[in-house]
């Protein structure tokens, strides 16, 4: 019997056996927003074992933008994939609010930075964050037994609304009877 060669994958198979068997769960909470994410961190330690499986190995490079057109630093981040003959690339492109209150400037620059090289290796290893807060729409809960709105919470909620607040805010803590929806709606 003759042996069978066993073919070497091309990077782009190499990629596509990642881009198909990736998981990385959304480990990290964000209290102030209340959703689950996942960090470049997360994503770079998930990619790992494919790394000696293929025979790849993954950068991430940045850059600063600059320019007399834009209102603020940009910064271009690159996530590469490569084998010993070629290299596949993607890139996210964040802007650095300057003005962002409450950060030091090291700060405004990491935060960047690490939002960059997570979307940056979402596009590479097409990762679909749709359901992420920073992508509008927050991931509904699920197994969480709200408690029942009562007499005296309704009276608590309709002073929240009637201050300003939000029916949402509202139903994150408590289920809500339509007509109770309703009421405080309209306040």
């Amino acid at each position: 019997m003759a042996k069978t060669e066993e073919k070497e994958l091309t990077l782009n198979e190499k990629l596509a056996v990642i881009q198909t068997k990736f998981k990385s769960k959304k480990s990290r909470f964000n209290s102030f927003g209340k959703y689950n994410f996942r960090s470049a961190e997360d994503i770079l330690e998930a990619t790992k074992p494919y790394l000696l499986e293929l025979n790849v190995s993954v950068t991430i490079n940045e850059r600063l933008l600059e320019s007399n057109f834009l209102q603020f630093p940009m910064l271009e981040s690159t996530a590469t994939i490569s084998d010993n003959l070629s290299s596949i690339n993607a890139t996210a492109i964040v802007g650095i609010d300057l003005d962002q209150k409450g950060m030091q400037m090291p700060q405004k620059f990491g935060s960047a930075s690490s939002y960059g090289k997570k979307y940056a290796l979402g596009n590479l290893f097409l990762i679909d964050d749709t359901q992420d807060p920073d992508h509008g729409k927050a991931e509904p809960e699920t197994n969480k037994d709200l408690p029942v709105l009562d007499e005296a919470a309704f009276a608590k909620a309709k002073e929240f609304m009637t201050n300003g607040g939000s029916i949402d805010t509202i139903k994150k803590k408590y289920k809500l009877s339509p007509e109770a929806e309703k009421i405080l709606t309209s306040l």
